[in-house]
This record gives structure tokens, sequence and C-alpha cells, in this order.
């Protein structure tokens, strides 16, 4: 039986650069090489495309300063309809792709872009098309589809860039502490809590260092959960709750820093302490919210989960981090559902 040739793309242009080697170091590590032929596809932070042997990265143990190596062999493309193909620039030879996991964080990974360029190449790939991944990333558009099927999320004001900033407004309708966050961003990246006045305009100032619009949000006082979804044989599956905690000593919330540079940043409570009945319904919820928001494949969804019962969704992200400290993959692996079997389900659920 041959094998299946899967394109592993990671790498991109945003801030998460780092992340998504990160995540395509663990997935190639553990995926299973005598069923898949592994074409390991990183993109550059200014956009080119490589074709990379098994030894592709450079400080793959530091997150901070894990990057590609400069081996890799350029890429480009031959648009020829449904015979689009990937193509060697050094030899000019197709690249045969069965399908695509494209493990690319952040802003033309994540939001759609890339999902509509394999449309047009015409190849199968794991996650939400360009729809869900659009809706997703951007979280004005998310909260405004959540709030009009009825879910609960926080109180925010949207502000673009070079708008008039009407302060009394943010202090009178959201209250302080605020959170502020690139619309577009994944990761926390560019995320800031605000305590007062002065530290909200260094918030705005950062937040639109990464994008052009960006979001304020109330804060919410509320245990952080996260759901993990999974499509299996056309089922969507909720994994078990697990729950963000914080160093608090050493991290403010759950930043970039706390999620992927240090270790001890948080801790991972996995099953979260709750109660049957609540489980139940954040994983009700998480499902309704991975169908509202025209997901596939896969999905977590994180929560605040209020003294009261109150649960308010913060955000889904539809590519969730595949680095071994990542909440996905434990959530599952808790469910019984091991790493290499995860990336079997996914790359299953898209091959005819």
């Amino acid at each position: 039986m041959s094998k299946i040739s899967l394109g592993l793309i990671f790498g991109g242009e945003s801030q998460e650069h780092e992340v998504s080697l990160q995540s395509a170091k663990n997935i190639y590590d553990a995926i299973d090489k005598n069923k898949y032929d592994v074409k390991l596809i990183g993109v550059d932070k200014k956009g080119n495309w490589f074709l990379f042997n098994k030894n592709f990265l450079e400080n793959e143990n530091n997150p901070k300063n894990i990057k590609l190596k400069n081996t890799g062999i350029e890429l480009g493309f031959s648009l020829k309809g449904k015979n689009s193909k990937l193509i060697d620039l050094r030899t000019y030879k197709e690249i045969n792709i069965d399908i695509v996991f494209s493990i690319i964080h952040g802003t033309i990974g994540e939001d759609g872009a890339l999902q509509g360029m394999l449309r047009i190449l015409n190849i199968p790939f794991i996650g939400a098309g360009i729809l869900g991944s659009a809706v997703g990333m951007d979280k004005e558009i998310m909260k405004r589809l959540l709030v009009n099927a009825g879910i609960k999320t926080s109180k925010y004001i949207t502000i673009r860039k070079y708008e008039l900033i009407d302060y009394n407004k943010l202090e009178e309708t959201l209250g302080y502490p605020m959170f502020v966050k690139p619309a577009n961003m994944g990761s926390s990246v560019g995320i800031s809590k605000a305590k007062n006045k002065k530290e909200l305009e260094e918030s705005i100032e950062k937040a639109f260092k990464y994008d052009n619009k960006i979001i304020i949000e109330e804060f919410i006082k509320g245990r952080e959960i996260e759901c993990a979804i999974l499509e299996k044989n056309g089922e969507v599956l909720a994994s078990g709750i697990g729950e963000i905690v914080p160093n608090l000593d050493k991290h403010e919330f759950y930043s970039y820093e706390a999620k992927y540079i240090d270790e001890n940043g948080a801790n991972l409570e996995i099953p979260a302490k709750l109660e049957k009945k609540i489980v139940n319904k954040v994983q009700e919820i998480a499902k309704e919210v991975f169908k509202i928001l025209e997901c596939k494949d896969i999905a977590r969804i994180d929560s605040f989960l209020c003294k009261n019962g109150d649960i308010y969704v913060n955000e889904i992200n539809t590519l969730p981090g595949f680095t071994k400290i990542s909440m996905y993959p434990k959530l599952w692996n808790k469910e019984g559902i091991a790493y290499s079997e995860l990336i079997d389900i996914l790359i299953s659920n898209n091959l005819k």
C-alpha cells in the first residue's frame, strides 16, 4: 500500500511564526512515517516557500530562538486549473500532495487566505474552510455572530486605526480593568490588560502595531476553561474540560510568554475540577460555537466560568497549538486519543 503524501505547512509571516515551528516539530516527530510521506513545507517570515528535509530547524528546543534552516529548496506554483501543483523551482518538477495539514498560526495561515489558495490548487486540507477560518480569526466578527446566536461573550468596543478614541465612553461602558486586543491575532500576541487610562493608552498603541482594528473588552472575572472539538466520522465531539491557572507571580494573565516560552507560566489542569452538569454545559456551548462559526475538523473554544455559573465564550481557535505543552492534544490524550491517532483522524476526515 502506497503512503499518503501529506504536506505539512508551517512558519509564516505572522508574529506566531515560532509557535508554528514548535507545532510542526511535534507533529513531525509523532506522525507515523510508515503511513505518511511527509513533505515539510516551511514558509519564512518574508513569505517565501521552501521544501525541507527532516532536519529543518535550528535551536529546535529553544522556543525563543527556534528558526528555519537556510537549506530548503525554493517552491513555486503551477496554476493549471484542477491540475495545479506545487513545483520545485530547482528542477521544475511537480510535487504531489494528497492532503495538507497547515499549522501556520495567525494571519495568512489561519484567516482564510491560505485556505483559499489551497482551494485554487485543488488540494484537500485539514481544518476550517475560507469562511470558518476568517470569522474565527476576526474577534469582532466572531463576537457579532455569537451575540446574534444568543451565546454570552464579554462586552466590547471596536476601534479602527485613525479613529478618534472616546476614552470616557470606554471607561463608562467597560470599566477598569480592560483587555485590549488586536482583532486578527492569535496566541495572545499584542494583548494587554489596562488598569487605568495611562495603561489603556499604552495598550491601544501596542495593539495597533499588530492590526488596523482592535477590540477593547470588559474584564470577566472567572475561571479560564477550554474545550477541544474534534470531528470524527462526521460526528462533532467535545473533549473534557481543561483549566488554565496562570502563574500570577510571573504573568498577569495567560500571555504569549506564559503559553509558549515559560514552561512554568501556567498550570494546565486536565480535567478541570467541575461538576458534571457544568462540564456538559460547557461542551454543548463549545459544539454550538463550532457550528455557528462554520468550523470543520478541529477547534478549541476558550471560555470564562463565573462563580454564578454563567459561561462567557472568550474566543475560538480554529487552528489550536500542537506544541508539547498545548492544551488541545493534552485534552484528547486524556480522552484516550493519543497524539499520533489525533493526526490520523484529522487526515482521514479529508481523504475521499
